[in-house]
């Protein structure tokens, strides 16, 4: 249901105060009742921000009645009237109660005449304007945040009540609260394109075609790091880039089966290790090798495989132990050693996490000739892998450990190299990028686009 405030009920809300007279012009005392008036609060998308903002402010009028700084009212007015160009909704924002219109119009109206209208049109323009921030911070679907969350937390030193008074005080408002946008590449085309969009007649976007770029804004909202150096990786383009501050390199990637997706995560790359084994999940040991294994009774030695029983000791896969092993198969684990078959390669970039995933080379190179590449069962394979490893050390500081590095990997000798400076890592899912200027679009092969698609329709 569309919060829409309507005067009438508000003013019910608030009792007018017989004091009026002898108050401050500037100060309010309605403002103060709203405030107080939990009915009245419950109206509002972010209450307890409105009233931190007013608290800090005493309750003095934001926005109407403004002398010294009406040029800034207007302007804050016109930013949530031009919140489509954002890829926001308008609705989200009292579209048919705060306009430049009815704020020209209260503050024509002398001090005190209109005190409650004066009153109920300065608090909802400022829930809008916390909204707003809000919503181009953190997106108006957050699944790790919700709104009341949000509204009683700092989340990462975040607080929209604390920009919205800093921008107040700065010289240029409108600059200061789209300072809070996310700094990430893709979000900053995503803007771009949309200002080209809104500003050019000629622009030819389709509707469905502009839905998925706001669509997929909304997710790039959802992430917390920001600043350069930092990996992403995009499912849908299966494709990895390491962002630094003046240049972007680019890779192939395979990405989890939709029955085994690649988990949407945040985490910082912290050590690589050359010459990996591979503890085999044990899902894949029970579910897709012991078949093999007691199919084939090569299976385990022509790929590197030892199986243990569940007190680490290496096991004898005589006949009778493999029978053993097919009735208690949770009772036992498979590792692959190192070497040119490891299902790891050559090396493997680790990064903590609750999915149990990683970045890894692969020794099944010829799969990055496919367009398509949802193969793994969640982890994440890189082309390449010796170049990222060794931007990662150049980017540390480290790059005398370069030669180290490519002689391990050759070798198959072991060896963990702890990066300084962890590097932040990002999966996401963006079905659609803009690339050199225009809108590409990918399959939306984990089918998340629906759940998504339908909370922006019954936005509308």
């Amino acid at each position: 249901m569309k919060k829409f405030i309507n005067f009438a009920v508000l003013f019910f809300c608030t009792v007018y105060s017989s004091i009026v007279s002898g108050q401050n012009t500037k100060t309010n005392p309605e403002i103060t009742l709203f405030l107080k008036d939990n009915a009245c609060l419950s109206t509002l998308h972010f209450p307890k921000s409105v009233i931190r903002f007013y608290t800090r402010n005493d309750t003095e009028y934001a926005w109407v009645n403004v002398a010294n700084k009406p040029d800034q009212s207007e302007a804050a007015v016109l930013l949530l009237e031009y919140s489509y160009r954002f890829g926001l909704s308008l609705s989200d924002y009292y579209r048919d109660v705060v306009s430049l219109e009815k704020l020209r119009k209260l503050g024509s109206i002398s001090a005190g005449a209109d005190m409650k209208g004066q009153a109920m049109f300065d608090i909802l323009m400022t829930d809008a304007l916390i909204t707003f921030i809000n919503n181009l911070h953190f997106g108006k679907y957050n699944p790790s945040y919700s709104p009341s969350y949000i509204d009683t937390n700092y989340i990462n030193k975040f607080r929209s009540d604390d920009v919205l008074q800093k921008a107040k005080n700065d010289g240029d408002f409108v600059k200061s609260v789209l300072e809070v946008q996310p700094k990430i590449k893709a979000y900053k085309d995503f803007q771009n394109y949309l200002n080209i969009f809104y500003s050019e007649s000629h622009c030819t976007e389709t509707q469905a075609g502009l839905e998925k770029i706001i669509m997929n804004m909304e997710r790039l909202r959802w992430i917390s790091i920001q600043n350069t150096p930092y990996i992403l990786i995009n499912i849908p383009s299966y494709t990895l880039e390491f962002h630094q501050k003046d240049k972007t390199y680019d890779f192939k990637v395979i990405i989890g089966k939709p029955s085994s997706k690649t988990p949407l995560l945040e985490s910082s790359v912290n050590y690589f290790t050359t010459a990996p084994d591979w503890k085999v999940p044990q899902d894949i040991f029970v579910k897709e090798m012991l078949p093999k294994i007691l199919k084939n009774s090569r299976y385990l030695a022509d790929h590197h495989y030892t199986i243990y029983d569940e007190y680490g000791n290496e096991v004898v896969t005589v006949l009778s132990k493999l029978s053993e092993i097919r009735r208690n198969p949770y009772r036992y684990s498979v590792r692959q050693s190192s070497g040119y078959d490891n299902a790891l390669g050559a090396v493997v970039f680790r990064f903590p996490n609750s999915y149990g995933v990683y970045l890894h080379d692969t020794s099944q190179k010829q799969l990055f000739n496919k367009n398509e590449r949802a193969f793994s069962h969640g982890c994440i394979r890189i082309e390449n892998a010796k170049e990222l490893a060794s931007l990662l050390l150049k980017n540390d500081g480290a790059e005398n450990n370069i030669p180290v590095l490519e002689a391990a990997m050759k070798d198959y000798k072991r060896k963990d190299f702890v990066l300084k400076h962890p590097v932040p890592i990002i999966t996401v899912y963006l079905t659609c990028l803009i690339k050199d200027g225009k809108p590409f679009f990918y399959e939306d092969i984990y089918h998340l686009d629906p759940s998504l698609e339908n909370k922006f329709s019954l936005n509308k």
